[in-house]
């Protein structure tokens, strides 16, 4: 599987990594957790387990979802194969 970030400039997915998270509240400390979803199938992403933890699967996300849109990749091309 090809990485889906080649090619994109690392100023350009810091800035729409902070954006994305800026706009959905997640803290600037928790963006590294974002960071590897984005190399993943969205398949692979983890979900919410309901144990109460913070930050839950579900906003890391959706912060990964914008962030990918912002640099115009579909999340929908991110399935199990890339």
């Amino acid at each position: 599987m090809s990485d889906p970030l080649d090619g994109v400039a690392p100023a350009a997915l810091d800035r729409a990594l902070a954006e994305s998270a800026a706009e959905r509240g997640l803290p600037e400390y928790y963006r590294d957790c974002v960071r590897p979803l984005l190399r993943m199938p969205v398949t692979q992403w983890p979900r919410c387990c309901n144990g109460g933890c913070d930050p839950c699967s579900e906003a890391l996300r959706a912060v990964a979802a914008a962030t990918l849109a912002r640099l115009g990749i579909s999340v929908v091309e991110r399935g199990e194969h890339g």
